[in-house]
């Protein structure tokens, strides 16, 4: 029988691809499929791929190649299905130069996924096409999903994005603002707790737009209070906000919410009002700065987290200097950036001129210079406080545990390395831990029981 065969999945790129996979993982385990991480035990893989940006592609392309050379003769593997966003993109492509995949699904067809393996080993070859379609759906969403996490698990609350910023290919590739019912939110946020999971943190491309299509409103602050009435939560975070959805009731739910993790991650993308304006943005330097201002003066204690972009079409060096300039005056306590990178089907593709790469790696490399600065100036500060600490993993050489306070989220912010000597760790503990010594990117400490006489 199909059943019998072995599906590994393999889920690249953002944090909301992954909750895609896992739901996809449910449907087919709901159906009768065996799972495997072990690609050479593997019947058929499932590569959920990003392709995002032109690293983002590399990777998916990379990764395909990768698996490719476990496929027979050479191995057991039959069948590679290629999912999300690389093949919303460019599935034509896929199939004239990757002959090893057998079949793509689009974004809208997450659903479908165990159809199409079982048409796979039932020998009936599929049209390319037949499983593409305008992007984006909700379909697929499991309120009782697997999760693959083991110290906090994501919760989906919406798909795709309307904001329509001129660099993004994400409306092409995941479609327009979806906002899942609420009740559907609450329900799959209960499982979780019923798992164990006493962190979670909400996904999505805007969670500050939540609702909107939905309820006619925007409903962060609602939904949060809501969460934060299933026993076994115990803190929420809060990613991917955008600072014109920061609302008085959303500032108000966070600070006065306890279990609400006073941490936001907010892409401002630039901080130059010309080079906004060409971005498509709604902020402007002096919305930012001022809602900046009112968060940390209701919330004095909260984290803020960024992302911008050098290198737009037409950046020029002043404009560049005013984004130093207003870095320095935001002082984000953690910043990622990112050299533009042109997407075929965006306003930014025909925009001219390009700033060449030399300057704009040169300006990459001034941007993290900068907040290395402000972020060593943070971690300086933490030094010889206590912190709760989530423990994530343990490191390679098994020497510390590495963890997270509420000021970090998982894989994109520094690492806690925990030393514990008095009693072993498990994954998911949460213990006070004293900061002893940091780096820009690093926070070493010791738990409380180290002092204990």
């Amino acid at each position: 029988m199909s059943k019998d065969r072995y599906i590994s999945m393999i889920s690249l790129g953002c944090s909301k691809n992954l909750v895609d996979t896992e739901c996809m993982t449910t449907i087919l385990m709901n159906d009768g499929y065996k799972m495997t991480d072990d690609i050479t035990k593997a019947d058929c893989v499932i590569i959920n791929t990003c392709g995002f940006i032109e690293s983002a592609k590399k990777e998916a392309i990379d990764t395909i190649l990768e698996v490719a050379s476990y496929k027979k003769p050479q191995g057991k593997l039959s069948y590679i299905v290629v999912a999300g966003c690389l093949s919303q993109r460019y599935p034509e492509q896929i199939k004239k130069s990757l002959p090893e995949v057998d079949a793509v699904i689009g974004t809208a067809h997450y659903q479908d996924i165990s159809k199409v393996v079982g048409s796979l080993f039932s020998k009936d070859r599929l049209e390319w096409m037949s499983y593409m379609d305008k992007p984006g759906s909700l379909s697929h969403m499991q309120t009782e999903r697997v999760v693959t996490t083991k110290s906090y698990a994501w919760l989906k609350i919406a798909e795709g994005c309307s904001n329509g910023c001129a660099f993004c290919a994400i409306p092409g590739i995941r479609g327009k603002y979806i906002s899942r019912k609420m009740e559907d939110i609450l329900e799959e946020a209960k499982h979780l707790a019923a798992l164990g999971f006493k962190e979670i943190i909400l996904a999505a491309q805007d969670t500050t737009n939540y609702g909107k299509d939905l309820y006619g409103k925007k409903c962060l602050s609602e939904l949060l209070s809501k969460l934060s009435c299933i026993e076994g939560i115990e803190s929420i975070r809060i990613m991917y906000a955008y600072i014109n959805g920061i609302t008085d009731d959303l500032i108000n739910e966070i600070a006065t919410n306890p279990k609400v993790l006073h941490y936001l991650d907010i892409p401002v993308q630039h901080g130059d009002d010309e080079i906004l304006k060409k971005m498509r943005r709604k902020d402007t330097v002096s919305s930012i700065t001022k809602t900046l201002d009112k968060l940390r003066s209701a919330v004095p204690d909260i984290v803020i987290r960024s992302t911008v972009m050098v290198g737009f079409p037409g950046e020029k060096q002043a404009q560049f200097e005013n984004l130093l300039k207003n870095l320095q005056k935001w002082k984000f306590q953690c910043l990622g950036c990112f050299i533009y990178s042109p997407e075929e089907n965006t306003l930014g593709f025909n925009m001219h001129p390009r700033v060449h790469k030399d300057v704009s790696e040169r300006r990459y490399a001034r941007v993290m210079e900068l907040q290395q600065e402000i972020s060593l100036h943070y971690n300086e500060q933490r030094i010889g406080k206590f912190y709760k600490v989530t423990i994530d993993s343990i490191s390679d050489d098994g020497i510390f545990y590495m963890g997270r306070s509420y000021m970090e989220a998982p894989e994109i912010d520094p690492v806690i390395y925990v030393v514990s000597t008095e009693r072993p760790l498990q994954i998911g503990d949460i213990v006070s831990v004293k900061i002893v010594d940091c780096t820009p990117y690093e926070l070493t400490g010791v738990t409380e029981d180290e002092f204990a006489e």
